[in-house]
């Protein structure tokens, strides 16, 4: 940490800011407004991408200095030579924290941790290099820090791991991290840290020793006394409040902090926290979106996570979308009449009486909404014209192929559309039912099927019988005899739920035939699209949620985004920048 006064280094009001990416230049699009706010960055070095590469650890730093370098404000000043300073550089914590340690360098053997030190290039037994070249350099603090994770510790023992942290009267700075313990009556069991910090510093000043900053957290449950207010005006941990000096804080412009998920069972291959990731960094939201695969609803909302207070919402998929609803405070009109919901958002209500906040869970089914708005901008926003005679106009048939939470929302949406759409579902039947039966009712009818959905697993290999998708020319011909409605007769838009593979069989039927077709991609980010602004209550960045989706779905697709520019990666030589 740059600054040999820790006193002021880790002064009363400071704050820094934990970088979590695996590649530095991942940092670019948000350093510019964290360097507003921060007083010092820390360089997780166990969390990058190439952690066991020297080099690329060195490198890696540089490049975070260089980034921070021109939109430095709350810095110190440096001497250099003479009566020049260094007013420019942002302070930087360097830290390699293990597995145990609440990090991820792996720490199990011997070999684990003598693969850090070799990067570090420091004895895998002693630490003393280390903090030999720190005292030697003007510009470094060192801050002696335990984590005690999950499990808690009696008071006296943290205070015993303060003393520790001091490394033997070496350390300018000590930081106590503890977890609290879920099942004591203590009602101030979330200030054990700042309890026994206090009691750590009254040791020193009756010992004689050098009394030193120390900075006090704790994880875990949060207790009544951590319901306050911070001066950035959020409700945080007691021990994030409460603690003085060079607290560990998130900011604004990151991309994540805590908020959806998206909750299932073999989900795997979801794009959705990808999508929902890009749309939440291209709004600089604080929120971060990531998969939750389990098998058994009751046991989620049970979690932690779902008790969060932080906790934002979720999507749901397969198996729980009708699972999860009894779980639910609210239902939304849409979600009662399809029996599903695929979205939840915490809301936090105020009692107009009491002037108290309550929680509400409410479900939402936003997949109606992907059928919906790719349909209506396929058929138009009003039915289409015809030059035939009323009485010898066709019906309107969608025939909606399955019988799931995705059939529900596709009938919903047909519902939607109104303009005298019917639609017909034959859901578990054979094809031949296809090839016999929905003729025989079409005819009945005096019918065309106008569009087909499909919401079966690309697994199922389902396609059309072939009357249905017969060759364009000769369907052309037919249509310009009869003066056809545009679809022509049985020449249905084709919409398939599935998005991966990029070809199912259906989707390859229809497109050799010169169907319009619907892929599940575009059904996922209009849908998703509808998710982020419940949450958000804003618009959807709808560029950045389909180009990224096309990105991952599309064979070969190259996004039409603005593509951000990078430096040349090379180790800036600038005065105060060098290894």
């Amino acid at each position: 940490v740059v600054g040999q006064n820790a006193e002021l280094t880790l002064g009363y009001n400071t704050f820094f800011l934990s970088i979590v990416f695996p590649d530095m230049w991942d940092v670019e699009p948000y350093v510019q407004a964290m360097c507003l706010d921060v007083d010092a960055m820390e360089f997780r070095a166990d969390l990058l991408g190439k952690r066991e590469d020297r080099f690329e650890v060195l490198h890696s730093l540089q490049i975070l200095r260089r980034l921070c370098q021109p939109h430095v404000v709350r810095a110190p000043a440096l001497p250099l030579v003479g009566l020049e300073v260094i007013d420019d550089a942002m302070p930087i914590v360097f830290t390699v924290r293990t597995a145990h340690q609440a990090g991820t360098w792996p720490d199990e053997t011997e070999e684990d941790i003598g693969a850090m030190f070799k990067v570090l290039e420091l004895d895998p037994v002693k630490t003393d290099k280390l903090l030999t070249m720190a005292e030697e350099r003007y510009t470094s603090n060192i801050l002696g820090s335990y984590h005690e994770v999950p499990d808690a510790v009696s008071t006296e023992r943290a205070v015993e791991l303060y003393h520790q942290c001091t490394l033997n009267g070496r350390a300018h700075g000590a930081k106590m991290v503890l977890s609290v313990d879920a099942e004591s009556d203590d009602e101030t069991k979330d200030r054990q840290a700042y309890e026994a910090g206090k009691i750590f510093k009254k040791n020193l000043i009756d010992e004689g020793k050098p009394v030193i900053p120390y900075l006090s957290m704790m994880l875990g449950e949060i207790g009544q006394f951590s319901r306050v207010i911070n001066e950035l005006g959020e409700i945080g941990q007691f021990s994030r409040v409460i603690n003085e000096r060079f607290a560990p804080v998130t900011h604004e412009s990151l991309p994540f902090v805590a908020a959806p998920d998206i909750i299932g069972h073999n989900i795997a291959y979801s794009v959705s926290p990808q999508m929902h990731s890009a749309a939440f960094a291209a709004t600089r939201l604080p929120h971060s979106y990531s998969l939750v695969d389990i098998p058994d609803i009751e046991e989620f909302v049970a979690s932690d996570l779902w008790n969060d207070e932080d906790f934002g919402g979720c999507s749901v998929t397969i198996p729980h979308k009708r699972t999860i609803m009894k779980h639910l405070d609210e239902l939304s009109e849409a979600a009662e009449k399809i029996g599903a919901i695929n979205t939840v958002i915490a809301k936090h209500i105020e009692d107009e009486e009491t002037g108290e906040t309550r929680r509400v869970m409410y479900g939402e089914n936003t997949d109606w909404r992907g059928f919906y708005t790719a349909l209506r901008r396929r058929l138009g926003a009003d039915p289409p014209s015809s030059d035939v005679e009323e009485e010898t106009e066709r019906a309107k048939v969608v025939l909606i192929v399955g019988a799931g939470g995705a059939a529900r929302a596709a009938a919903y949406a047909v519902a939607e559309l109104g303009d005298g759409y019917e639609h017909e579902s034959f859901g578990g039947r054979v094809v031949t039912d296809l090839e016999d039966g929905l003729k025989g009712v079409l005819e009945e009818m005096g019918a065309e099927v106008r569009v087909v959905i499909c919401t079966l697993p690309a697994s199922a290999e389902f396609v059309l019988p072939n009357w249905m998708v017969k060759d364009a020319a000769s369907e052309e011909e037919d249509s310009a005899e009869v003066g056809a409605l545009s679809p022509p007769v049985n020449r249905p838009i084709v919409y398939d739920v599935s998005y991966i593979p990029y070809w199912t069989k259906l989707i390859s039927q229809a497109e050799e035939a010169g169907l319009d077709v619907v892929r599940g991609s575009e059904m996922l980010w209009e849908q998703g699209v509808g998710q982020f602004e419940l949450w958000t209550g804003r618009m959807a960045p709808y560029r950045v949620m389909k180009q990224l989706v096309l990105k991952i779905t599309l064979p070969n697709y190259t996004s039409q985004l603005p593509q951000q520019s990078k430096k040349k990666k090379k180790t800036p030589s600038k005065k105060g920048f060098g290894p």
